[in-house]
């Protein structure tokens, strides 16, 4: 049956206007005034923006770390990103040193196979870059449709690689038309740090930011920058946090070169003097939450175009799982939820504070990601023969965020309490209703993987 959404604001990165949409199969059909279609059903939109579902291109779904697994699986946690409005997600498959990325690749399989509930890519992490890895790197691009290989410049004796491995790595990937990524601290700084406040019996959650300065970051994102500039491979930095980073992204403009950068939510919007409360664990990260002025440089960025994508770094624990690390900061696993609440988050906090406009919001958070990854046009936004995968969001709507409310699989809000306006209400996968007014319309196994194509890393 055709699906017709009626009398809503068509809102792209680049368009703003009162049209109705007209979905046949999986794809949008038609856009235009007063479309009809014999049969059709019929969805009201009137006072709504209708939208691009949100892609999210960093989540950690049921990922091990530091001997347990983040409490959302496949099935909670693409659900919940629906919820959200997000429709795409991308995953992380994390190298397991000493073996193959074919390995990593079918133990993820394993878990996703039969598992989503929206639509879910993903970025291959390598954490041991060899003569074996290298000849595997062609085969996850033009075979599995993964293009994007991340990199750690932290966690060091675990996920961690040397600057010899990641100049390897970059150049392989740039050979096959690939995307390289970065957690870009000082790995080595840190872990100093970490081993001087122990020693001194500092060991409360604010430590774990003092362990993770500005500097970490900083110097990491301009070493990465470096050396994608000398191998000229399409770079990308994840969860950026702070001024100082920004200001080498923005040192790489001035010789020309063009280095993307994502921010997560939290960013944006939560500071570093949680850490500071009983309950600071919740907010425990990395990189850590930061000071105000980094927020008010990250929000000027995305304004300026300086960071192309708003994200989440989606990595839940309950409060159990926190407590590891009730005695002692580095043993509490590192990770904060907002698959579920980004896209309410980003609306309310900056297109109704006039911080961004609703085209950037659609930029930052569906169609540069689309494009930065390969999905672009099929997905990212609403254009004739693209996946229909739309939202409607009501912007004057609101409503308060609870763990008593939200669908992620973890027993606390990092946001609990706070208040928003702007509600998404209606979101729409591959031509489907999947959520309307809470009430799920999709069974699980209804996602599906998507490979993407090939990608320049430039929008």
């Amino acid at each position: 049956m055709p699906l017709l959404i009626k009398n809503g604001t068509v809102v792209t990165a680049a368009d703003f206007h009162r049209a109705d949409v007209l979905i046949e199969g999986e794809h949008v059909k038609a856009i235009g005034h007063d479309l009809k279609a014999e049969g059709a059903e019929v969805i009201d939109a009137k006072g709504m923006f209708v939208l691009p579902g949100g892609i999210d291109p960093h989540v950690h779904l049921d990922m091990p770390f530091m001997g347990t697994f983040s409490s959302d699986n496949y099935e909670t946690g693409t659900l919940a990103a629906l919820h959200g409005g997000t429709t795409t997600v991308i995953d992380f498959i994390l190298q397991t040193q000493g073996k193959s990325l074919r390995h990593a690749l079918e133990t993820w399989q394993g878990r996703m196979n039969g598992n989503l509930y929206g639509d879910l890519s993903w970025h291959m992490a390598v954490t041991d870059f060899n003569d074996d890895t290298k000849k595997e790197v062609k085969e996850m691009i033009e075979q599995e449709g993964i293009t994007s290989f991340k990199t750690f410049m932290a966690y060091k004796g675990a996920l961690m690689i040397d600057d010899r491995q990641m100049v390897g790595l970059m150049n392989e990937v740039k050979a096959h038309g690939g995307i390289v990524t970065v957690h870009a601290t000082n790995g080595d700084m840190i872990d100093f740090l970490v081993q001087k406040h122990r020693a001194e019996g500092k060991l409360s959650p604010l430590y774990h930011y003092l362990s993770q300065p500005e500097i970490t970051e900083a110097e990491a994102t301009g070493r990465f920058a470096d050396m994608a500039s000398y191998t000229g491979v399409p770079a990308y930095i994840v969860h950026m946090t702070c001024e100082g980073a920004l200001n080498h992204v923005r040192d790489a403009a001035r010789r020309n070169q063009r280095v993307l950068a994502e921010t997560c939510i939290q960013y944006l919007l939560l500071d570093a003097s949680l850490y500071e409360k009983a309950d600071g664990a919740k907010w425990v990260m990395s990189p850590p939450l930061r000071e105000k002025k980094d927020q008010a440089a990250l929000w000027g960025a995305i304004d300026q175009g300086t960071v192309q994508v708003v994200a989440t770094d989606h990595c839940p624990f309950m409060m159990a799982q926190k407590a590891m690390g009730s005695a002692d900061f580095s043993k509490i696993p590192n990770g904060h939820p907002a698959i579920e609440h980004r896209m309410e988050l980003l609306f309310s906090e900056g297109v109704n504070k006039k911080r961004i406009t609703v085209n950037k919001f659609v930029e930052v958070t569906a169609t540069n990601p689309a494009k930065i990854f390969g999905m672009f046009p099929r997905k990212g936004t609403i254009g004739i023969g693209s996946d229909a995968d739309i939202i409607l969001l009501d912007p004057n709507e609101r409503h308060t965020l609870s763990a008593k409310t939200h669908h992620m699989n973890v027993d606390y809000s990092a946001y609990e309490g706070m208040e928003l306006t702007g509600k998404v209400k209606t979101v729409i996968l591959r031509g489907q209703v999947a959520v309307h007014n809470g009430e799920v319309r999709i069974k699980k196994g209804y996602g599906s993987f998507v490979k993407r194509n090939k990608v320049s890393g430039m929008l």
